[in-house]
């Protein structure tokens, strides 16, 4: 037995990194998966890895930073099995500038990457976590179950950065509607909490080369590495092991709370 079995969950740019990590691990613990990605062939490849290991789980490519796609694909999942309990919101992106030369365009595009795409994914699936909540509690006086949601933010959120202005913003607003919306949500036995990664070995921290549109410098992976007290940088199995944790019956009693995955990071907290 699982300690998420007969569980519905949709991850969110779970295609790659730490969003696959997470889709695998839910898998293990018996939750069906509905993995998100805006590309086919990241998101197809988890599944199978689901599927192959014995769990269940379905690709779903949509882009929720459009209304009409997150739409979509919450009703996919309700359509495919029935219904939904856990919501990760793992979907982002980063495009680094100093302040100074940073324009609208990339700091819309990394709002609505981390951001919005968080709203629009959690506000399609009201209908089937705080309705539906709402219903049981009319009923029988309470909800069957607690129901999850978990957003990604950064511990440079809460320690700023130099470049990330526009990922900051986006990360740091991150923390701040996890805590409003696990105020609202919480009446209806829907906890809402977040992750704040640090340093995680993913194609967004790996060495950059020359003309790389992800990555960072590799003198700056070493200084990090050397900020971190375990003395090793991360893993997305390490995130996507407190995800898990976040979105089981482990955590009932745990809402409105950010957890730093940071191997202690100096100035991390």
């Amino acid at each position: 037995m699982g300690r998420l079995d007969n569980r519905v969950a949709v991850v969110t740019g779970g295609g790659r990194g730490i969003g696959r990590a997470t889709c695998i691990r839910l898998a293990a613990d018996g939750a069906v998966v509905v993995v998100n990605d805006i590309d086919d062939a990241p998101a197809t490849e988890t599944a199978a890895l689901i599927t192959s290991a014995g769990g269940r789980a379905l690709p779903v490519v949509a882009n929720t930073v459009d209304m009409a796609q997150a739409r979509a694909l919450i009703d996919t999942a309700i359509s495919e099995f029935g219904s939904l309990d856990i919501v990760v919101n793992n979907a982002g992106t980063t495009r680094d500038k100093m302040f100074h030369g940073l324009d609208d365009p990339l700091f819309d595009l990394v709002m609505d990457a981390n951001l919005k795409t968080a709203f629009h994914t959690t506000l399609a699936a009201m209908p089937y976590l705080r309705d539906t909540a709402k219903a049981e509690i009319k009923q029988n006086g309470r909800p069957d179950h607690h129901r999850k949601i978990v957003l990604t933010s950064s511990v440079a959120a809460l320690m700023g950065n130099p470049g990330q202005f526009n990922y900051t913003a986006a990360k740091g607003a991150v923390i701040a509607v996890t805590k409003t919306l696990a105020r609202e949500l919480g009446p209806f036995g829907i906890n809402v909490n977040a992750v704040a990664p640090g340093f995680i070995e993913t194609r967004l921290t790996a060495a950059k080369q020359q003309g790389d549109t992800y990555g960072i410098p590799e003198e700056m992976r070493m200084m990090a590495r050397a900020m971190i007290a375990l003395g090793r940088l991360g893993e997305p199995e390490d995130v996507a092991n407190v995800t898990a944790f976040l979105a089981s019956p482990d955590s009932d009693f745990v809402s409105g709370v950010t957890v730093p995955v940071t191997g202690g990071q100096l100035g991390g907290m």
